[in-house]
């Protein structure tokens, strides 16, 4: 007999699942039926709608604009949200002061030439993937590593074998010494300017999937004197207050719609383009 036939209640539960209209905001679906989303994809997916939804309101954008397919809004959507947000969101010159004391607080972020020895087990986002099923497999597997890597140190490479979608599995998922500048952006914001060392205590997301990173040593880079990394404070700085805003305006715009199967209490994080 198989687990299915035994546990009737999870068949039911699954089934209900799939039955479920999918989320929504003020009722413009944000996936196909059935279609699994990870929390993140689905809060992006919602913020562009509201904001795409908004637009349309201020005159910016016709009301027969399609609904993005696949989270991707038209090329007119994109432009009009773009114009919506510029008109929404005024942003002050961070001054000198505040940007000495970024500066200051995360000296580490502006470092040059850090490396990390890094090995990771790469759980692929492919077209036709069940994200639902991939994060759960990935988080599971970030459990077993983080309460067996410390006493386990082989643990790690034989799982990365056997569970990674990266060619360097076969290595024990040891990618070797890496500068930021060898990875992928979003990867190496979550990966560099920290004083982490062991199995990262999160999964690291990037464009070609979800990570269990564990970092095996750090290179610290020489932390350049603030005259030196004055503009990229300030231009770290107004990308953060950039960010900020839009997350503001994100919820508000919530607080007036009609959300569907979405929790946008969490980040949202908008790339309309």
């Amino acid at each position: 007999m198989n687990a299915v036939q035994t546990m009737p209640g999870a068949a039911l539960t699954d089934r209900a699942k799939a039955d479920a209209p999918p989320p929504a905001v003020n009722g413009v679906a944000l996936a196909q039926p059935g279609e699994g989303l990870a929390a993140e994809e689905l809060r992006r997916r919602a913020g562009i709608e509201l904001l795409r939804q908004a637009a349309i309101a201020a005159g910016l954008l016709a009301a027969d604009d399609p609904p993005p397919q696949q989270g991707v809004p038209s090329e007119a959507a994109s432009e009009a949200i773009e114009a919506l947000l510029g008109s929404l969101i005024e942003l002050s010159e961070p001054d000198d002061e505040a940007c000495r004391r970024h500066h200051a607080a995360q000296p580490e972020r502006h470092a040059i030439g850090e490396r990390v020895h890094l090995r990771h087990v790469l759980f692929a986002v492919t077209p036709g993937v069940d994200v639902v099923a991939l994060r759960g497999r990935a988080e599971a597997t970030l459990l077993d590593l983080r309460a067996t890597a410390r006493g386990e140190g082989e643990r790690f490479a034989a799982v990365a074998a056997e569970r990674s979608n990266c060619p360097s599995g076969a290595r024990g998922g040891d990618l070797g010494w890496l500068a930021a500048v060898d990875c992928a952006p979003e990867f190496a914001r979550e990966v560099y300017g920290h004083a982490e060392v062991g199995v990262l205590p999160r999964l690291v997301h990037s464009r070609h999937g979800l990570h269990v990173v564990e970092v095996l040593a750090r290179q610290p880079g020489v932390v350049p004197p603030y005259e030196a990394v004055r503009d990229a404070v300030r231009l770290a700085l107004q990308q953060q207050a950039w960010v900020n805003a839009v997350q503001q305006t994100l919820h508000r715009l919530a607080a007036a719609a009609e959300l569907r199967g979405v929790d946008l209490d969490g980040a949202v994080a908008v790339q309309p383009a």
